[in-house]
């Protein structure tokens, strides 16, 4: 992303000695993707980043999957992967997560959580995290985001990291981490990188750190996820650096953590109702994000504001539901906290009913995160807990037989 930052102390001139006021020298590090030859950021530490003095294996929550078959659409509740009177106590960001879906290009967790995380890096890709409900301060190598409801907070590969939840509410995370990078969609920007006019979200509605976050610290442990060969292709293993992490004194480019908040998104609507696409917020490899925010609908006098039946020929269609109410699923017992899961090769549309219910609206109050998948996605161990076995049957009333 084409949008240059800069923050605290940098040299005049990259590559050139830049001395801390005892005379030594920071280090400079490079945070570049693709190989030197895409978006970087220059990043001067104090002490080495390279340096480490330990290192063991992080056994990571199950990550194992089960393959949607025989092939159905699925609701899965995820507020009950989190129950009792204070759900998220003693569970952190980080390693309190339990895995809703995944295939080979993504993974999909939701957590609750009341404690701040260990800080923590994703070597395998890029995070973005939406923020249903609470708050947080997220402190990073690049300085602090403050994180509220409705963020997304995208944070690059190998961004080290800590979660901090705020105010006296749980904090309520739905995490979506690729195997790729996390970007605004291509169609949005110029081929310099710049936000066109016709994108429903500028540079303007970005928040990225501000001002440096230095902390000391010695044997800092460091949680990290990597490249493995294991079932899930992810492991982990928690890396203990002789000084703290966050000891950056200024950095500059265009590859940073940020938020994003959904309250910010301006819906494209038209006369009669706009596809999907129209509501795509991020792109990943093989993979997309969507939002469905409150908005006006279609003005053609004989509109139908509700989605036509469609079939998904080449993805698999998530819609994690996290306010108001959604026209399309009423009578199919989703409601806030819901994931629907459309795969590819099911034809799906509004519930029965819901269509004659829309005719004649003028607005939709409705707040949805879509994941568009290009490989089918399997289950994980939180879907498979709370799949509530009988979404499947709502269209037609009636399920299998004895």
């Amino acid at each position: 992303m084409a949008h240059y930052q800069r923050v605290g102390e940098v040299p005049h001139k990259r590559h050139t000695q830049f001395r801390r006021p005892d005379g030594g020298l920071y280090s400079e590090e490079l945070m570049g993707e693709e190989g030197f030859s895409s978006d970087s950021s220059l990043l001067y530490h104090r002490g080495i980043p390279s340096a480490m003095v330990d290192a063991r294996v992080w056994d990571l929550p199950d990550l194992t999957t089960t393959p949607n078959h025989p092939l159905k659409p699925r609701h899965l509740r995820l507020h009950e992967l989190f129950p009792g009177e204070k759900p998220g106590e003693g569970v952190d960001a980080v390693r309190g997560r339990r895995l809703v879906l995944g295939n080979s290009d993504v993974r999909i967790s939701y957590v609750v959580a009341r404690e701040a995380s260990p800080l923590y890096r994703n070597a395998i890709g890029d995070e973005c995290v939406y923020v249903e409900s609470g708050s947080a301060t997220v402190e990073t190598m690049f300085g602090v985001l403050e994180a509220r409801q409705g963020d997304y907070v995208v944070l690059p590969r190998a961004t080290v990291h800590r979660w901090v939840p705020t105010g006296g509410d749980p904090l309520r995370l739905y995490a979506i981490e690729a195997n790729s990078h996390i970007t605004p969609p291509k169609r949005y920007l110029s081929r310099y990188g710049q936000f066109l006019e016709h994108a429903p979200y500028c540079e303007r509605d970005l928040t990225a750190p501000s001002e440096p976050l230095l902390v000391e610290g010695t044997d800092v442990e460091v949680w990290t996820k990597h490249r493995g060969n294991g079932p899930s292709g992810v492991v982990g293993s928690v890396v203990v650096h002789p000084e703290h992490p966050f000891d950056v004194v200024g950095w500059d480019g265009c590859l940073y953590p940020y938020t994003f908040n959904v309250e910010d998104y301006e819906p494209i609507t038209g006369r009669v109702h706009q596809p999907p696409p129209v509501h795509q917020v991020f792109e990943g490899g093989n993979f997309v994000v969507c939002n469905f925010v409150p908005r006006k609908v279609d003005y053609h006098p004989l509109a139908v504001p509700v989605p036509y039946y469609h079939s998904n020929v080449d993805s698999d269609e998530v819609m994690f539901y996290c306010g108001g109410d959604y026209e399309a699923r009423k009578g199919s017992g989703i409601g806030q906290g819901s994931i629907s899961l459309h795969p590819g090769g099911h034809s799906h549309g509004p519930q029965p009913g819901a269509v004659e219910k829309a005719l004649g609206k003028e607005d939709f109050d409705e707040l949805a995160v879509m994941v568009d998948t290009f490989k089918p996605l399997e289950l994980g161990e939180g879907g498979v807990a709370v799949d509530d076995g009988a979404y499947a049957w709502s269209w037609s009333g009636r399920g299998p037989q004895g």
